[in-house]
């Protein structure tokens, strides 16, 4: 079963980053990345989150013309 993220932190550690990733249970799991791999990150969340922004925008313009289709009492 996947855990709950509680938080994260990057830190240099040399030539590469470390990454300390803590659960919801306070257990903590350290790994390196190389600056190319934190970039392939980074690049998936940004598409991930643009992805999801976008689907909330349509959402938003669908309650908007929903909004607009109904006449004030």
């Amino acid at each position: 079963m996947a855990r709950t993220l509680s938080s994260f932190t990057i830190t240099e550690a040399g030539d590469d980053y470390l990454l300390t990733i803590e659960d919801e249970s306070g257990a903590t799991h350290e790994l390196t990345a190389t600056y190319d791999q934190l970039d392939i990150i980074a690049e998936a969340l940004i598409e991930h989150l643009d992805a999801d922004d976008d689907d909330l925008d349509e959402i938003d313009d669908e309650d908007d013309d929903d909004a607009t289709d109904k006449k004030p009492a």
